[in-house]
């Protein structure tokens, strides 16, 4: 599949610089599983999986405004897949659910869900798998997986994992679980900030501009259509 002509720049946007705010490409574990792909190491990447799992769910007000699990959650790992793997997603189909303790009613008005999981087809045939839920009790999970023909990686298997093994005699990860995306993420953050102000300063360009945004949200709104009417749905059904 050709890229996808976009026609996003104008005259004012030209001249403002712009970075979006997806910190897993600062992340340092991250950045060395992009090396890995694009150094050639794993040889020929068939799975990427990606996991994102916060350990309670936003407030009432924000579930109303936040457009849904897909767009306010998924979409950083639809990013990251895609900048990773340096691909694009072709094809997406999505599940949801919603759990029986949460307050249904909620996520029901506004077409949400507290858990689900992406399938993601990638302009080469690459399997992408993303997990998301808002109820992870053990802490805040974000996790990437690439695996290739020669070699496979992981991105976020610290101390701060919030898994408990049930191999006997096994202490890792020691703990304790990470709680929150500030603590998980904090040096990305540090990193993606240093960023911003170079891109500001026009030293650099931007490392993340409002084409990959448009193409992580052309992602996002497959992933939601897909879930609701329970069927796969291209990305040019979405982006047209």
């Amino acid at each position: 599949m050709e890229p996808f002509n976009l026609s996003l720049t104008s005259t004012a946007s030209s001249a403002v610089p712009v970075q979006i705010g997806y910190p897993r490409r600062f992340d340092p574990a991250f950045v060395a599983a992009r090396d890995a792909v694009r150094q050639g190491v794993l040889g020929r990447v068939h799975t990427v999986r990606s996991t994102t799992m916060d350990p309670a769910p936003p407030p009432a007000a924000y579930l109303a405004v936040s457009g849904g699990i897909f767009r306010d959650c998924a979409v950083h790992d639809f990013d990251a897949v895609r900048w990773v793997t340096g691909r694009e997603v072709v094809e997406v189909y999505a599940v949801g659910s919603v759990d029986p303790s949460a307050p249904a009613e909620l996520y029901l008005a506004n077409g949400d869900f507290t858990t689900v999981t992406t399938l993601l087809t990638m302009d080469d045939g690459t399997i992408g798998v993303v997990s998301n839920t808002r109820t992870n009790a053990r802490g805040y999970d974000v996790r990437l997986e690439v695996h290739g023909s020669d070699d496979a990686v992981a991105a976020g298997l610290d101390e701060g994992l919030p898994l408990r093994p049930t191999q006997p005699g096994i202490t890792w990860p020691a703990g304790p679980p990470h709680s929150f995306f500030m603590d998980r993420l904090t040096e990305a953050f540090r990193r993606e900030l240093a960023s911003f102000c170079d891109v500001a300063a026009g030293t650099v360009e931007s490392p993340c501009t409002v084409e990959d945004a448009m193409r992580t949200a052309w992602v996002a709104e497959a992933a939601t259509v897909s879930a609701h009417e329970r069927r796969p749905v291209r990305i040019d059904e979405i982006a047209r």
